[in-house]
């Protein structure tokens, strides 16, 4: 029966299970990803998002509670300065897990644990998927390949000199008709 197992308790002794996630979340905290078993990754991410939330309020209560937790000057600093101001507007999911594969001695499942909004080649492919924005409600819209290809034809049969001429002889024929047409009504 699971009664009361709340959280993966790692194989450890409470002491040894802080100190190993206060180190993972102070190593992620200042290399923005780290490699480790999916076990821990899933258990760093339950410990590391609320400090991360408690980060957004810059007060000396927050920076106290981070640091009971850390146990590192450096990384909560590191927190508080760099990583807050760019999840100031995120409402939750700073990190992601990404498998890896297993470990060549024990078969271990590998993940990778990285804070989301530090993870440049993921930013540069959302904001080329944001410049795109298309949606396909109708087909109306699209250019028909027939019409495409008439106008290449034109384009490559007939100069560019050619053409200029031609559009000056049809206006000249629109001003005689029209012209005619006043004298006419006229006469």
């Amino acid at each position: 029966m699971r009664h009361n197992k709340n959280y993966n308790h790692l194989s450890r002794q409470s002491g040894h299970r802080k100190a190993l996630l206060a180190n993972m979340a102070s190593s992620l905290i200042m290399h923005k990803r780290i490699e480790t078993t999916l076990a821990k990754a899933k258990a760093l991410r339950m410990y590391v998002e609320p400090l991360i939330t408690k980060s957004k309020y810059d007060t000396t209560h927050s920076r106290r509670t981070v640091f009971a937790y850390l146990k590192n000057k450096y990384a909560v600093s590191e927190l508080f300065r760099n990583v807050a101001p760019k999840i100031a507007d995120r409402p939750g999911g700073y990190t992601r897990i990404l498998k890896t594969g297993f470990r060549l001695g024990d078969s271990a499942d590998m993940a990778m644990i990285e804070l989301v909004d530090f993870n440049e080649t993921a930013l540069a492919a959302t904001t080329k998927k944001e410049t795109k924005k298309t949606t396909r409600r109708s087909r109306a819209k699209k250019t028909t390949n027939a019409t495409v290809i008439e106008e290449t034809i034109t384009e490559k049969t007939v100069p560019e000199t050619q053409n200029e001429e031609i559009l000056d002889e049809s206006k000249e024929k629109t001003v005689a008709s029209v012209e005619n047409t006043v004298i006419d009504a006229a006469g």
